[in-house]
């Protein structure tokens, strides 16, 4: 790889002011030990709740081991910088940052699809339900999660940092975000980034509309379905992940879609929150609100913990 000479990115951050920093820090931490709790009990209350053991919460249960994933890329460093108000981060530490965050996000995308899959058979395909949706079909569909994932995060990596960095080496970011880093290329020789973005976009908007097709058939065999009942447990199984979707598709598309900007503020750093932070932090809330055998199974894990204590 080039740039062997550089040593250390500064990032920026949110503000160069000692105080808003602290500030900044604290409500990350929040939001950090928040997403922590919450996909910890969905990944505790599935494994030790047998009625939680189908396709469908195994899925839940590898998203939450993600988004414990995906949020500790990036927020306990920033955390760090700005309680020892130092905004330093190596060269080699910005690599793995890349390659983790990109594994991260292209895994999640490709999660959502998958599960989107999981729920149009069992409304759609109820009957074929067991055999379409097998244990060797749920493994594997986690095995292309994170193949996906690992392909996509060393595609990123290798083409971003194989060009050259000129100027101060700011980036105007919480995290080794990999547009700013562009913004750094000494000349136009990122071509090998633009097409490995190319095709990564290309593989997520294939995804989108997969999403999209499979919500289509779900709903339209929802609201043909004679029980109202029935509508109503299709609707609290499916709409959380519906919701799910659309915070983490809508914020990612919004930050790499916006155009970029040539003086750079605090402003810039919110989308990037809104697709890295919200979604791993709302996603156990958005599930366990609208689910009710979560809440039950979530009440199991409670109960049994306070008759350890008392």
């Amino acid at each position: 790889m080039a740039n062997l000479t550089i040593s250390v990115f500064f990032l920026m951050g949110f503000s160069d002011k000692p105080e808003l920093e602290l500030i900044h820090a604290s409500l990350f931490l929040v939001l950090y030990m928040v997403a922590l709790t919450g996909n910890i009990l969905i990944i505790t209350a599935i494994s030790m709740d047998s009625s939680l053991h189908s396709p469908m919460y195994f899925f839940l249960k590898h998203l939450s081991f993600l988004d414990l994933c995906y949020i500790c890329v990036t927020v306990p460093r920033s955390i760090y910088n700005s309680f020892m108000h130092s905004g330093y981060i190596s060269f080699g530490e910005c690599i793995v940052q890349c390659f983790a965050f990109t594994l991260c996000a292209a895994a999640e995308i490709s999660m959502l699809t998958v599960m989107s899959y999981d729920r149009y058979v069992a409304i759609c395909l109820p009957l074929r339900y067991e055999i379409i949706m097998d244990v060797s079909t749920c493994v594997h569909g986690v095995l292309g999660v994170w193949t996906f994932g690992v392909i996509s995060g060393a595609m990123h990596t290798a083409a971003t940092f194989s060009i050259h960095f000129c100027g101060p080496h700011i980036i105007h970011q919480f995290f080794c975000d990999i547009p700013q880093l562009l913004k750094l290329s000494c000349s136009n020789e990122y071509i090998s980034e633009v097409g490995v973005t190319g095709f990564l976009s290309f593989m997520a908007f294939l995804f989108v509309i997969f999403i999209g097709v499979s919500y289509t058939q779900i709903f339209s065999t929802v609201l043909r379905m004679p029980s109202a009942e029935g509508r109503a447990k299709a609707f609290s199984t499916c709409l959380p992940h519906l919701s799910v979707v659309i915070l983490f598709i809508l914020t990612s598309a919004f930050e790499y879609l916006k155009p970029p900007s040539d003086s750079p503020s605090a402003l810039d750093i919110l989308p990037a929150i809104m697709y890295t932070v919200v979604p791993p932090t709302l996603n156990p809330m958005i599930y366990s609100l609208r689910n009710q055998a979560m809440k039950a199974a979530l009440r199991k894990v409670f109960r049994r913990k306070a008759d350890l204590f008392f």
